[in-house]
């Protein structure tokens, strides 16, 4: 699996994680085995959140890397109404506890909320010197929060910025994906295949993603993941729960796209407009 360097952190983390939104859906033993296996395959990225099952996606993540700690990088996140300077003490310490570890490599506010950005991370600023996170971000920011954060923290702080992004869906690459590079913060994919909006094989850039995948003898959810990760600053966070999905994601940490493929996978899905505000789910 191919690794790159996750912001201003410097950590080596893989280019495809694991994502956890629903996996407490799943039956216990297949979720922690699919996490295992992944780790197997260097997708040593595993992002939760406090949100997801109320905690319980936390629960599975801690079984799964049980004896494999040193294996993961970690990400989970606080919620808006718990982002006051020691309610975000106190979820973190919550997720710690469900997590089974004594700290996160990175930690994120959710979505902007009703507290002041300054106590959140004057919060996280004290986690850190604690050693109960290794580095902190945010996740659904667009470029007016990026902005205030960046006032509020100076450069180098900020680790990433978790979004919605997705061959259907392109928006940040009009100015979020440019600040974040510009300030060297990660960029984090979530819902990489859309959410439960992956390009029908019979559409017109299902067609083209289908062909592409048959001539490199990949899937389409593998070209679809590496056209994502095609600039340096991306990572994707796909969930699974089927080992056969698990290997198909790890795969795409090695497949490169020619300038062609990636040309043609940019006029079938077109970005489109800037939208008025950023899109989340």
């Amino acid at each position: 699996m191919q690794t790159r360097p996750f912001g201003s952190t410097g950590a080596a983390v893989s280019i495809t994680g694991q994502g956890t939104w629903y996996i407490e859906r799943a039956r216990k033993q297949d979720a922690i085995s699919a996490l295992r296996r992944g780790l197997d395959l260097g997708m040593r990225h595993i992002d939760t959140a406090e949100m997801y099952g109320n905690g319980a996606a936390e629960e599975v993540v801690g079984a799964a890397v049980q004896g494999r700690r040193s294996e993961a990088f970690i990400v989970s996140k606080v919620l808006p109404s718990n982002a006051s300077r020691s309610g975000t003490k106190q979820a973190c310490e919550s997720s710690l506890r469900r997590l089974g570890t004594d700290h996160l490599d990175c930690y994120l506010l959710h979505w902007r909320g009703a507290f002041p950005l300054a106590e959140t991370f004057t919060a996280f600023d004290e986690l850190r010197r604690e050693g109960k996170i290794l580095s902190f971000g945010v996740s659904n920011f667009d470029v007016d929060d990026l902005d205030e954060s960046l006032a509020l923290l100076g450069p180098g702080k900020l680790a990433c910025n978790q979004v919605l992004y997705h061959l259907k869906e392109r928006a940040i690459e009009h100015v979020v994906l440019p600040w974040c590079e510009r300030n060297n913060v990660a960029v984090v994919a979530y819902s990489p295949f859309g959410h439960s909006d992956f390009p029908p094989p019979h559409s017109k850039g299902g067609v083209v993603l289908a062909r592409i995948a048959a001539e490199r003898a990949a899937t389409p959810r593998r070209v679809a993941l590496a056209f994502l990760s095609r600039r340096s600053s991306v990572f994707a966070i796909p969930k699974a729960v089927s080992l056969a999905h698990i290997e198909d994601n790890a795969a795409s940490g090695e497949l490169a796209l020619t300038t062609d493929e990636l040309a043609r996978l940019d006029a079938a899905f077109p970005r489109g407009a800037a939208p008025s505000s950023l899109p989340m789910i």
